[in-house]
């Protein structure tokens, strides 16, 4: 596997267990999993010139946003596994450490407060929801696991690269 099959490979894994850990968080805690078909419905939009919802929930629901929304997830996920492979390079996917990828992993925050969630209604960091401080609190926790996740899948992919898979 190389750089480049190796960093789609720590996306997906890392974006997989962030959406484990929702599932778990969901069915252990009762917190609902973000729901990305409406992050397709947003996307699916911009096209046609709307970049701003008010809420998203409002408008009107379009075909194949369930699919672009999981698309996205899984693409954002996988640009930010290389923003972490680029920025720390080979060495990081031939060793990784925590500290990247717990550092990427939170930085990815920004993403959602600063541009998904006021352009879908939310407000900046979710000022505009019911729960404001849960909502960033669940956003920092996802995303921290996210880093977790970049860890483990790089670890993963260098466990199956040493071996003789």
């Amino acid at each position: 596997m190389d750089q480049v099959g190796r960093t789609i490979a720590i996306g997906v894994i890392a974006t997989g267990v962030m959406d484990l850990w929702g599932i778990s968080r969901e069915r252990l805690l009762g917190f609902p999993r973000p729901d990305y078909r409406l992050i397709g419905r947003w996307i699916a939009y911009m096209p046609r010139g709307r970049f701003r919802h008010d809420p998203i929930t409002a408008s009107s629901p379009l075909p194949g946003e369930h699919l672009i929304g999981w698309t996205a997830h899984y693409t954002i996920g996988t640009a930010f596994a290389a923003l972490l492979t680029s920025v720390w390079g080979v060495a990081w996917i031939h060793r990784p450490t925590l500290g990247p990828a717990l550092l990427v992993g939170l930085g990815t925050v920004l993403a959602p407060f600063l541009l998904m969630q006021p352009g879908m209604g939310a407000g900046f960091a979710a000022s505009r929801t019911a729960s404001p401080r849960s909502a960033r609190i669940q956003s920092l926790l996802t995303h921290t696991i996210f880093g977790f996740g970049l860890y483990l899948a790089g670890w993963v992919t260098h466990l199956l690269h040493s071996s003789s898979w």
